[in-house]
C-alpha cells in the first residue's frame, strides 16, 4: 500500500506473488521436514520445476509448469515435461521445445489437427509433452528440426471453412 492509503493496480499482482512464494516456502519447509525425519528419501534422478510466465496474444496470462515434480505428477516419475513455447503466426503454428541432452534419433512426434504429442525415451532422459493446439492444423504439413537441444516443428494452420446455408422461409 501507498502512504496515502490508495490501491495501485500494482498491489494485487504482488499480494499474489506473496501468496505463491509463501506456499512454495511452506512445501519446501515441509519436504525439507520429511526427509530430516527420515520419511522421504533422495530422488535418484534430479528434481526439476519450474514455470514460464507471458501474455497470449489476446493479452491473458499463460502460466506454463515444467520439469519432472511439477503439482500435477507423481514425485517418483522420471519423465519430464519440457518448457515448450507456442508462437501462432498468420498462416502457421511454430512450438519450440527445449530437449537437452537428447538425441534427435530419440524424439517421437505425433500430430493430428488438433493436438501434438511429444515423447523422449532414452537410458539418460526421459521428456513427455501432449499440447492441445491453439488452432486447427495440417498435421501433413509438418516440418521439425533439432539443434543445439532445441526443438522447433513448425504446422501450416487450417484455413477456416465457413459453412453454413440459406435457410428457406415457409
Amino acid at each position: 500500500m501507498r502512504k496515502d492509503n490508495k490501491r495501485s493496480p500494482w498491489d494485487d499482482l504482488f499480494f499474489d506473488l506473496d501468496g505463491g512464494f509463501e506456499e512454495m516456502r511452506k512445501r519446501m519447509d515441509r519436504l525439507i521436514g520429511q526427509l530430516m525425519e527420515g520419511e522421504l528419501e533422495f530422488a535418484e534422478e534430479p528434481m526439476i520445476y519450474g514455470f514460464s510466465m507471458r501474455v497470449n496474444p489476446n493479452g491473458q496470462p499463460m502460466i506454463q509448469e515444467f520439469g519432472n515434480a511439477s503439482s500435477r505428477r507423481a514425485q517418483q516419475e522420471s519423465t519430464r515435461e519440457p518448457l515448450t513455447d507456442l508462437i501462432e503466426e498468420e498462416k502457421r503454428l511454430r512450438i519450440i521445445v527445449e530437449l537437452p541432452g537428447v538425441e534427435k534419433s530419440d524424439i517421437h512426434l505425433n500430430a493430428t489437427d488438433e493436438t501434438l504429442d511429444i515423447d523422449v525415451d532414452n537410458p539418460h532422459r526421459k521428456f513427455s509433452k501432449h499440447l492441445e493446439l491453439p488452432c486447427g492444423v495440417n498435421p501433413n504439413s509438418a516440418r521439425a528440426s533439432y539443434k543445439n537441444g532445441v526443438l522447433e516443428i513448425t504446422l501450416d494452420k487450417l484455413e477456416r471453412q465457413k459453412t453454413g446455408r440459406t435457410i428457406e422461409i415457409d
